[in-house]
């Protein structure tokens, strides 16, 4: 309660004080705004009506289940069943469809997209980013430059099984390490490094027999990359004639996977993922443009 006993007009702003004082500071005692006031008490009422309408009070085993019955739960479940019911029409439309059909029906090409960059951001964007531009060691899925294959059957089929998973189908191209099986000596390696890196435009060591190297390249690398260094889908044997390499361009990088390769794994989504988002993953990377 105020201290009746404190109270006086306060000379300034004319108001009378509540008789409070903190260090010397009196408080005035000025009443609340009218606007403010019945703001509050509109909130009263309106609370009332909520509680009677809605459910609000809760009850030792339940609780008040308001006039009107609303159930936030329930909506949201009975969305929830519609949403899974007419998804599941899609998607059954989707494993009954061929993929190049899937991309001819507008319909279906809308529900493949929407559902595969659903699946994309929660699966594969961690490692190839989430325009699937890639990073060292993950491939870029927008350019050209497919090691497997860019087309939506190879896709698919990548995707199923992945790059040396534990999947039985899984896609297996293992590359030797040259250096550290010690198939090839420091020297040779250098002139097969600078050799390819001189037909992918880019630099290289001054004084190395490149002649040479093209002989150990012919030896011990055209059978999985090509005579021309175009590469080898079948094996999954990259192209070598665009420096446009998983785990980097430089000479040195050359030099290193040369030396003792890192293969990467990627891992297979047949058993993970339901088949229609695997299909529908399929269409969306394939829509990155890069696929063939």
């Amino acid at each position: 309660m105020a201290d009746t006993h404190n109270k006086e007009v306060d000379q300034i702003s004319g108001v009378e004080t509540t008789g409070h004082e903190w260090d010397g500071l009196k408080e005035l005692n000025n009443p609340l705004p009218k606007w403010w006031l019945y703001i509050f008490y509109a909130t009263v009422v309106w609370a009332v009506i909520y509680w009677v309408l809605y459910p609000s009070w809760p009850l030792v085993s339940s609780y008040t289940k308001g006039v009107l019955g609303a159930n936030q739960r329930q909506e949201a479940i009975a969305a929830y069943d519609k949403g899974v019911a007419d998804r599941s029409e899609f998607a059954d439309k989707i494993v009954a469809t061929s993929l190049e059909d899937i991309t001819k029906d507008q319909e279906l090409l809308q529900f493949a997209l929407a559902n595969g960059q659903a699946a994309f951001g929660d699966n594969c964007a961690p490692c190839h980013g989430a325009g699937g531009t890639g990073s060292e060691g993950y491939p870029n899925l927008q350019d050209d430059t497919w090691i497997w294959g860019g087309t939506l059957d190879d896709i698919h089929t990548t995707l199923l099984y992945g790059i040396r998973s534990d999947s039985d189908d899984a896609r297996i191209g293992d590359m030797p390490a040259f250096g550290a099986d010690e198939l090839l000596s420091k020297e040779e390696i250098d002139q097969v490094a600078n050799f390819v890196a001189s037909r992918a435009g880019v630099e290289t060591d001054e004084g190395i027999d490149l002649a040479a190297g093209q002989v150990l390249y012919e030896d011990n690398c055209a059978a999985c990359h090509g005579d021309n260094l175009e590469g080898i889908q079948e094996v999954g044997a990259p192209s070598l004639m665009s420096a446009n390499y998983l785990y980097g361009n430089s000479l040195d990088d050359i030099r290193a996977q040369i030396a003792n390769p890192r293969n990467g794994v990627m891992p297979g989504w047949a058993e993970r993922l339901d088949p229609a988002t695997v299909k529908s993953l399929t269409v969306y990377v394939h829509s990155f443009g890069g696929g063939q």
